[in-house]
């Protein structure tokens, strides 16, 4: 777990508490969207990704017949928001 998007802003936290479908990715996978996450310039960018994630996560979920996706605690692009 690590500090979040934009380098910094908030305190963003990576795993199956704070990321939907963390458990359902691959190690790689993981990496790859936590470092994308730590990349965003905007908080609707961030937002966009975040949205494009979940779904993906969701679809990925259904197709193994596992549960719904919860929503995470706290909004990861809210260090974002000007």
């Amino acid at each position: 777990m690590g500090t979040g998007p934009g380098g910094g802003h908030g305190a963003a936290r990576w795993g199956t508490d704070f990321t939907p479908g963390w458990a359902l990715m691959t190690r790689q996978e993981r990496n790859e969207h936590r470092d994308r996450m730590r990349t965003m310039k905007s908080y609707d960018e961030c937002k966009s990704y975040q949205d494009q994630h979940h779904e993906q996560m969701a679809e990925r979920a259904k197709e193994r017949g596992g549960r719904a996706l919860s929503h995470p605690r706290r909004d990861a692009c809210s260090g974002l928001k000007n």
